[in-house]
């Protein structure tokens, strides 16, 4: 089970798992657990695959537009909770 998710901790892509773009965003495919995600946005797709270069996922999203970040934060909080993205 995942940790809870805290965006004042520094996360990355987990080392299993493979982005694969897509005209819509990206498709990212978990190979421990078999899971698949859709990345619905060229905008989340690069914001998940920078993660690590930034100290906190505050930090992260912090560069992304205003009107973009909650629902940019509610993809990261359901990547975490599928260990698409994990802890540093």
């Amino acid at each position: 089970m995942p940790a809870p998710f805290d965006a004042a901790r520094p996360y990355r892509l987990s080392p299993g798992v493979a982005l694969r773009p897509e005209p819509f965003g990206a498709l990212a495919y978990h190979f421990g657990n078999r899971r698949l995600s859709f990345l619905k946005a060229p905008e989340l797709v690069q914001l998940v695959s920078e993660l690590d270069q930034h100290a906190s996922v505050r930090e992260a999203l912090a560069g992304v537009p205003e009107r973009h970040r909650d629902a940019f934060r509610r993809a990261l909080v359901a990547l975490a909770a599928a260990d698409m993205i994990i802890p540093q």
